[in-house]
């Protein structure tokens, strides 16, 4: 048996007048996946534990089969595993973000323009971050380059206890009441308003506002934690994995979860991303190994922005450029394979951030197809289906081990 996730980050949603009050999933074009609900099983599934925050990083653990009350240790810790930081028991790693904020002459009084200062390159944001660490870096203080605006600091001999907000969650507001506090607050906060005067006039940025993009004029921290645990996906459930994804994040959960992970060429986490390469990439990995993780981040993008028109495309593109090339592939090898269907959580384009709701999934298997009252797989269907899991550990053991 082989065993395919497909995972459209952030696409589930609430219903939304401007489109006869249906949500994306219910509009969206989607032929291929609503023909694995028709010979499926749906349902809907709690990605997010009690007291957990909805982030990508608790929700795709959960998805992966782990349980995040267990094994979740921060946000950031993941994403340094991806980056090759090597974290030391009594290290702590930050998110360190690189955003567009308004121009207003306070710190504290600046807006949130844009938590991905306009999907900054890699390479524009790699010489940004090598400056602020060239200026602010200390021995205790390292600052590291990731992918896109997504970078990471580490505090050396320091512990957790310092609250951080997400900048996705306050899209267009304020950031007057959701700056760094307690522990190492106040030297977080310094750190983020000296970054904004060493950026904001840059050369990489004169030219960034010259072509009529967003300046990367300042650093935001947060997602804060210590060194993660995970139980080799192997070991846990019996089987070899892979994992594909353009983020740090998901990298950073397969390096820890000891899987395989797969780089494509053009994958860059929008609704521009290389699906067809994702897809290719998945079917190769079906060689060496038995399962495989594709996140496709593009959705979740899409409902931070408010974007409807594109998170409903990104779904289409999933279902028309993905969906349909694994199942056509698989259906030509004599290897029976099951494929799994599902979000992490939602992102409503309403609230422009994530949701703990639970959230619709898909379970297809070549080897016994169902007759399902369900022609189409959305937020609605899925709950008049009747079937609930309490927790992604209970759906993953029913996905990989009930065959």
């Amino acid at each position: 048996m082989k065993y395919v996730v497909i995972l459209g980050d952030g696409m589930a949603d609430y219903p939304i007048e401007s489109i006869g009050n249906k949500t994306p999933l219910m509009v969206a074009n989607k032929p291929n996946i609503d023909a694995l609900c028709q010979k499926g099983e749906i349902g809907l599934v709690k990605t997010v534990p009690q007291g957990l925050k909805p982030g990508s990083d608790v929700a795709n653990l959960a998805v992966m089969g782990y349980n995040p009350l267990k094994c979740y240790t921060g946000r950031s810790p993941l994403e340094a595993l991806s980056i090759g930081i090597d974290l030391k028991d009594d290290d702590i790693a930050t998110r360190c973000n690189l955003v567009t904020l308004s121009d207003d002459e306070k710190y504290e009084d600046k807006t949130m323009v844009d938590y991905s200062a306009g999907e900054i390159t890699t390479k524009e944001a790699k010489e940004l971050i090598e400056f602020i660490q060239s200026k602010l870096g200390t021995d205790n203080l390292a600052f590291y380059a990731g992918v896109s605006y997504r970078h990471c600091l580490v505090k050396h001999h320091a512990k957790v206890g310092t609250t951080y907000t997400p900048p996705h969650d306050i899209s267009g507001r304020k950031i007057t009441g959701y700056l760094p506090k307690d522990l190492y607050g106040d030297e977080m906060l310094s750190l983020m308003k000296k970054s904004y005067e060493l950026l904001k006039d840059h050369p990489i940025n004169k030219e960034r506002v010259k072509n009529g993009k967003n300046p990367a004029n300042s650093i935001w921290l947060w997602g804060e934690g210590t060194k993660p645990q995970l139980e080799s996906f192997t070991s846990k459930w019996g089987i070899k994995g892979s994992v594909i994804s353009a983020v740090d994040l998901l990298k950073g959960i397969g390096i820890g979860a000891k899987m395989e992970v797969i780089e494509v060429e053009g994958a860059c986490g929008t609704y521009e991303t290389n699906f067809a390469g994702k897809a290719k990439a998945a079917i190769d990995s079906l060689k060496r190994n038995d399962y495989v993780y594709i996140h496709m981040e593009a959705p979740d993008e899409c409902g931070h922005q408010g974007d409807l028109e594109h998170k409903i495309l990104s779904i289409e593109k999933i279902d028309s450029i993905v969906v349909k090339y694994i199942v056509e592939e698989l259906s030509k090898q004599s290897e029976p394979f099951s494929i799994l269907v599902a979000p992490d959580h939602p992102t409503p384009i309403a609230l422009k951030t994530h949701v703990s709701d639970p959230v619709p999934y898909i379970i297809y298997r070549s080897n016994k197809e169902l007759d399902n009252k369900a022609k189409t797989y959305n937020e609605q269907t899925a709950k008049d289906s009747g079937i609930y899991y309490a927790s992604s550990e209970e759906l993953i053991q029913k996905f990989i081990k009930e065959v």
